[in-house]
């Protein structure tokens, strides 16, 4: 399950998208306030991200966060990864930090880890196909689509 933490973090990232294009700092206030993310556990997850090479941040009345790559070049997956760590279930089914489960008796003879890879997988191919960027323009199609459903005042 996805935790609150990486709820928190795609929300902030997408946000810091947005403003992406205007190369400006964004507080973590107006953050907070746009992303509807607790400021107390915002500045720890923009501390993360930081740390994970997706935000840079500025100290300073001037200064912010903002993203550092092209938010059509961020993956929902990369941003998960940056405050969860590995989208496998299990250690043995991660491609980034595998490893033997703490109570596998014999790692090639698993019974579970083909499952536990196949969901792997299937997670990760959403997750690092769709970028901050898709997000984004998916919102604004919706928005567009629901702008021309509504009739015109006077009918």
């Amino acid at each position: 399950m996805l935790t609150s933490r990486a709820k928190y973090a795609l929300r902030a990232t997408l946000t810091l998208a947005e403003h992406h294009a205007d190369r400006g700092w964004t507080s973590a206030g107006d953050i907070a306030e746009s992303a509807d993310v607790p400021k107390k556990f915002l500045e720890a997850i923009l501390t993360q991200l930081r740390d994970q090479g997706l935000v840079e941040s500025r100290r300073g009345p001037a200064g912010g966060h903002r993203l550092i790559a092209d938010p059509a070049t961020v993956s929902v997956a990369d941003v998960i990864r940056s405050i969860d760590g590995p989208l496998a279930m299990t250690p043995c089914a991660s491609a980034t930090a595998f490893r033997a489960c703490d109570d596998c008796a014999d790692i090639e003879t698993c019974r579970l880890r083909f499952v536990m890879r196949a969901a792997r997988d299937a997670a990760a191919a959403v997750l690092e196909q769709c970028s901050l960027g898709d997000i984004l323009a998916r919102a604004a199609a919706s928005m567009r689509r629901a702008h021309e459903l509504v009739p015109p005042l006077g009918l």
